[in-house]
């Protein structure tokens, strides 16, 4: 008698991904942090949010890595992180919207859970700079409550989770200079243009 020596199924790559994307769509609700990663005119972004809202914003070449992103959101926010590009479909269209200048206010919420103290009071009175209009590192650090700390304004914002959305662009040095940005003087210019603010 012969037997016939036995061997393991191919596995079907689409079947793979199939499977992988319902995973992906089960498991998202479960999940305490959803991100993915956006293109947009100043470059790709990774956005994460919670239940609570929109917790980060980051360029993905401003000195972190996806995975170093990633690694403080599990630390700092929670462990449970999954891509879940759907769930981030509103901030996606906020940024598009905002883009292609039919978009001149956020709306969507924020989970503040990644500041606190000062540098938050900094970063909410930020966030009520209107578009088009700009703001002194001075006039936002009275804003949050120390009149003389526009260096520790100023690095508050150096540290804004939520760029774009937190307008840390539009704080300006006293006198009309850009001063620095997070993502770099080139992106910082290019959203004021968009804004209007230079021509």
């Amino acid at each position: 008698m012969t037997t016939t020596p036995l061997t393991p199924p191919t596995a079907d790559p689409s079947d793979a991904a199939a499977a992988a994307a319902r995973f992906a769509a089960a498991a998202a609700p479960e999940a305490d942090v959803a991100y993915t990663v956006l293109d947009t005119p100043v470059g790709r972004v990774l956005a994460a949010g919670t239940a609570h809202g929109l917790v980060r914003l980051a360029y993905e070449d401003g000195g972190e890595d996806e995975d170093t992103i990633l690694d403080r959101l599990a630390a700092r926010v929670s462990p449970r992180i999954l891509e879940a590009p759907a769930r981030l479909d509103p901030v996606r269209r906020e940024l598009d919207e905002y883009f292609e200048g039919r978009r001149t206010q956020f709306e969507l919420p924020i989970d503040w859970s990644l500041v606190a103290g000062f540098g938050r009071r900094v970063l909410e009175a930020t966030a009520a700079i209107p578009f088009g209009g700009t703001s002194t590192y001075t006039q936002v650090a009275a804003l949050a409550g120390s009149p003389r700390g526009s260096r520790a304004a100023g690095s508050a914002l150096g540290a804004n989770p939520l760029p774009i959305v937190v307008p840390c662009h539009r704080v300006l040095r006293t006198g009309g200079g850009l001063g620095g940005y997070t993502g770099g003087l080139g992106r910082k210019e290019t959203l004021l243009r968009i804004e209007g603010v230079l021509l």
